[in-house]
């Protein structure tokens, strides 16, 4: 391998770190706020305009931005993850993206069958028993499963041997 295609595979390698980096930041950031403003914020509706709200919410999220930092985040990092190997920062973006990748799988298997519960026909006063407090609890795991793995690619980011000409 020259060394021009060493530089340039590292330069990629950075700009796919920082990448993932970002878009984990982007929806970690989304589901602290969740956590910080917008659940505490409902929490103080009645049955109905939380539920009305929330089905909103969960309807207008599924869209190509907000699915493309939330599928970017742990295939950048897949992608970091394999570009990283060999190099000293290899273990902080292994460790992202296994939190990103368990983030992922929480909110499959927990956050979103729960909208989908909530989204059916139903008296709203159950509907939101069923849903706020384990929506809730399982929110602020990946918020902070994500917050974690944005604290480790940051660390990889600044990993001597992460660094072109490093």
């Amino acid at each position: 391998m020259t060394q021009s295609s060493r530089s340039n595979g590292l330069v990629l390698g950075r700009f796919v770190l920082g990448a993932a980096t970002v878009a984990t930041g982007l929806i970690a950031g989304a589901f602290y706020v969740f956590a910080c403003a917008v659940m505490p914020a409902l929490a103080r509706s009645d049955d109905r305009v939380y539920v009305e709200v929330m089905r909103d919410i969960n309807e207008v999220i599924q869209n190509p931005v907000f699915f493309l930092g939330f599928l970017g985040a742990p295939l950048l990092t897949a992608v970091a993850t394999w570009q990283a190997r060999g190099t000293g920062g290899r273990g902080w973006v292994w460790a992202a993206l296994a939190l990103s990748a368990l983030a992922f799988l929480v909110t499959v298997v927990f956050n979103v069958p729960l909208n989908d519960a909530l989204a059916r026909d139903g008296d709203p006063g159950a509907l939101r028993e069923e849903f706020e407090d384990p929506w809730v609890a399982w929110n602020v795991v990946r918020a902070v499963l994500l917050t974690v793995a944005l604290g480790l690619l940051v660390k990889a980011t600044g990993s001597r041997a992460t660094r072109v000409g490093g």
